[in-house]
């Protein structure tokens, strides 16, 4: 059993081994045909030792001489033509029946550029293929090998034309794989002959030097192998080098291919390259079994019908690589539509195993992301992944990686090969590395070698590699620990859906670093927003403390006085935070101020007209000074006795603006103050000031009349509209809410904790115990169960949750306490429990406490 045209280069031979060999090779010419070696100004530099006996040219005569001092002048003329017409590179110019010394003699001659020389080669013209009629053939040879659709029933057809076309005893199609072995997958021969259909060769029985000269140079025959080469005259130049014969159609080979050929019986071969895309894809390797030669018309007609197979088979490869990428295409769309709402990987991970079940064949998928491993089907456990990820980690990242064999590369493999013997890796992200990989189980497998693989020569005189085998009976070899192998179209598919999750990956971190971007941004103009109000707050409470300084009787009054517009402000804040910091009610406002000062008197304050929404910065100016209105007229106008009233009304001015009108009516008489204090200028200045309004106020003695005018700018028709008045709305009475018993209150701010003991105090509470964390709340609590406690829900970097839910446990009354309002978690968990928002007071423990005892 042979390779087929093992060797047939000077470039197959070992050049370590001996010295003179290569001159042998690269310096002998086949008997069939002669050679000169002509330099660029037309000196024959070299011929072959035939030209005497085959053209008449004596060497030592002819070397050194121009051209026309033994070739008519036409044939030099022609010869010079044809080389003009030569590209650059490795092209071939051929002159057929050629009468090259005008004496009726014929020859088929062949030119090429080798180096600084031209090459003529010349072969008398035989009746062998001489009649035309094999280029005729060709067509429809072609025609046959165009009706089928798989690569292989092509190369058949392909093998029976070749051998029908030129008549030699054995055609092969010979196939390189991807480990550049290569594999018989077609054959025409005669009946009587050993079938080599489906042996295996190793790849070095063609090495890398033999493939690159096939692909240069596409055509090699050998006529007799047990022919008597002639050398080149003279063997070096004056550079010391040989004549490169590499693009030389006569040029000899190497004896050790003779030998191998010999060995097997084959008496003559040729050699034809299958090119795809300009790489090698495979030969046709042909023998015959007596000296044959193949004259220059039917090569020419051999290499046409070759150049058409590839065009063919170029073809067909290409329809089903669309084919494929039609699949694969089908398959990044499924996925990039699935993915597009921003799902992560893991996610998907069964939807992205069914469609790539459709493209690509495996046994078992993992996806390895984000430190997260899940697998399907027949897969390595996370433990074993893990090592494999770190192998993985070595490869190149921009690409898939893909092996049949696990073991081979990573040896810990070994350890799952039942499971996964090969694998086709896909990397999904650029660091850290994360992947999706697809597993395939071992296939165990039968290859018939041309020979065992692992004893291709025996020592012999030249050294191991330069004795050929001489054995070629079929060697068998079962093969295992390896998976199906993975095509080029399923890599191409594998490599595309890696490019496509690798775009989702990086669009979704990129989205991610958008968002944590913008929630940095965002938290930072929240800073400075929260910044700058807390900024105002202080500077307003700082406002009210020294500008209502002047007209305080005593110090408890004043404090009354700045606890009531302290929690008015409050208060507003509070239905501004319910609404985000947008837009609120006016008539919200109005009730919720009236409803918290004047209590049983709220019914009395009477409100018309349609509702307007008021800006933040409009709400919490009205808020004093509607606060500042309704505390007046409790303490000296219609709202101080009982039988006044007070009417107001809203009406909507044209320019988008909206009047507040007051009128107090059915009071004791009024008289205007005689000084201005600091809620007399809230009244008459705060809406000029700060909304850019109107605010006008009289003092009649019926009682006062004010009427104020807020800005487009600061007031808007309210969506919700409403024609109820007020509501009444019923407090606690301080001296009705007293209890006796121990307190505990769990506040992480001092003063407000010391401000909370002493109201509870005055509530009538024994003793109070002051905590700020939970444990010591905790503590507390196993230390002397309390009667009450007043719980704040945030403590600093802890929620105080624990601490309700244990007097929940132990029965101890409590309320809760927060400066973020009554979110709807903590009243579910704690139904009944009264909520307390900051700040509070007194009469708020007092109602609390009303509830609970």
């Amino acid at each position: 059993m042979n390779s087929p045209d093992r060797g047939a280069t000077d470039f197959a031979v070992d050049l370590t081994n001996c010295d003179r060999e290569p001159i042998h090779i690269l310096g002998h010419v086949q008997s069939y045909g002669c050679l000169l070696a002509v330099s660029p100004d037309w000196f024959v530099a070299h011929l072959s030792a035939n030209c005497q006996e085959m053209l008449g040219l004596d060497p030592d005569t002819v070397l050194g001489v121009p051209l026309t001092e033994f070739l008519p002048t036409e044939t030099v003329h022609v010869l010079r033509s044809k080389l003009q017409l030569l590209d650059a590179g490795d092209s071939v110019g051929r002159i057929f029946a050629f009468d090259v010394f005008g004496d009726g003699r014929l020859f088929d001659a062949s030119l090429h550029r080798s180096g600084h020389f031209y090459i003529f080669e010349f072969e008398p013209r035989t009746a062998t293929g001489a009649d035309g009629s094999e280029m005729a053939m060709v067509q429809g040879l072609i025609s046959r090998v165009q009706r089928n659709r798989t690569v292989e029933d092509m190369a058949q057809d392909a093998a029976r034309g070749l051998k029908a076309l030129i008549g030699i005893d054995r055609v092969m199609v010979y196939r390189f794989e991807e480990d550049d072995s290569g594999t018989v997958i077609a054959e025409a021969r005669e009946p009587q002959l050993e079938a080599y259909l489906g042996l295996h060769y190793p790849a070095s029985d063609i090495p890398k030097q033999a493939r690159e000269l096939y692909t240069r140079s596409p055509l090699r025959l050998i006529a007799d192998v047990n022919d008597t080469p002639s050398p080149v005259i003279p063997a070096v130049g004056p550079d010391g080098k040989p004549l490169d014969l590499s693009l030389a159609a006569t040029r000899a080979v190497s004896p050790i291919h003779l030998e191998y050929l010999r060995n097997m019986g084959v008496e003559a071969s040729l050699s034809v390259s299958i090119l795809r895309r300009g790489k090698l894809w495979g030969l046709f390797a042909c023998h015959h079994y007596a000296p044959f030669y193949i004259g220059y018309d039917m090569r020419s007609a051999v290499e046409l019908f070759a150049q058409l197979f590839n065009y063919e088979l170029a073809q067909a490869e290409t329809d089903l690589e669309l084919a494929e990428i039609d699949r694969a295409q089908g398959m990044h769309d499924r996925v990039l539509a699935q993915m597009s709402d921003g799902q992560d990987l893991v996610d998907t991970f069964d939807f992205v195993a069914r469609e790539m079940a459709d493209v690509i064949p495996f046994d078992g998928i993992a996806i390895f992301s984000n430190g997260h491993y899940q697998a399907r089907g027949l897969a390595p456990t996370e433990e074993e992944f893990m090592g494999l990820a770190r192998f993985l980690n070595t490869a190149q990242m921009n690409q898939v990686y893909a092996t049949d064999c696990i073991a081979e590369r990573y040896p810990r493999g070994a350890d799952f090969a039942e499971r996964a013997a090969g694998l086709l890796a896909l990397p999904i992200s650029r660091s850290p590395r994360d992947y999706i990989v697809l597993f395939r189980q071992e296939v165990a497998r039968t290859v018939n070698w041309a020979g065992n693989p692992e004893k291709p020569a025996e020592v012999g005189p030249n050294g191991v590699r330069l004795t050929p085998r001489k054995s070629f009976e079929a060697w068998q070899e079962v093969v295992k620990g390896r998976s199906a192998a993975w095509k080029p179209g399923e890599r191409r598919a594998a490599d595309a859906l890696r490019v496509t999750l690798l775009e989702i990956v990086l669009k979704l971190t990129d989205e991610a670093a958008e968002a944590r971007q913008k929630a940095n941004d965002q938290q930072e103009l929240l800073i400075a927003e929260l910044n700058h109000r807390v900024r105002n707050i202080l500077n307003l409470i700082r406002g009210l403390v020294s500008q209502g300084k002047g007209g305080a009787v005593n110090i408890q009054a004043y404090g009354e006085v700045l606890d009531a517009r302290i929690h008015a402000l409050a208060r507003a804040h509070d239905q501004l935070t319910q609404k985000e910091w947008h837009w609120v009610s006016l008539k919200s406002l109005i009730r919720t101020e009236v409803r918290a000062f004047l209590s049983d008197k709220a019914d009395r304050v009477h409100i018309a007209g349609p509702d307007v929404d008021l800006s933040p910065t409009a709400f919490t100016t009205m808020a004093l000074v509607v606060h500042e209105l309704v505390t007046n007229s409790a303490k000296y106008g219609a709202l101080s006795d009982s039988s006044g009233s007070v009417d107001m009304a809203i009406e909507l001015r044209p320019d988008g603006g909206a009047e507040l009108g007051w009128r107090e009516k059915g009071g004791p008489p009024v008289q205007a103050p005689t000084r201005k204090g600091f809620g007399t200028t809230i009244i008459e200045r705060s809406v000029p000031f700060e909304l850019k309004g109107t605010a006008h106020v009289e003092y009649k003695v019926t009682g006062v009349v004010a009427n104020f005018g807020i800005p487009a700018a600061h007031a808007e028709v309210s969506e919700d509209q409403e024609t109820d008045a007020t509501e009444a709305v019923t407090t606690n009475d301080v001296s009705d809410a007293k209890f006796e018993g121990t307190a505990l209150v769990v506040e992480d701010n001092m003063i407000i904790a010391m401000d909370a003991a002493d109201m509870l105090e005055h509530l009538g509470a024994s003793s109070v115990r002051t905590v700020a964390s939970v444990a010591d709340a905790l503590h507390a609590i196993e230390d002397a169960q309390p009667t009450f406690a007043l719980v704040d829900v945030n403590l600093g970097d802890e929620t105080s949750l624990p601490v309700a839910e244990r007097c929940k446990e132990l029965g101890v009354k409590f309320v809760l306490a927060t400066g973020y309002g009554a979110s709807d978690d903590i009243i579910e968990a704690y139904p009944g429990v009264p909520i307390l928002k900051k700040p509070y007071t007194i009469e708020h423990i007092a109602e609390a406490l009303a509830t609970l005892f």
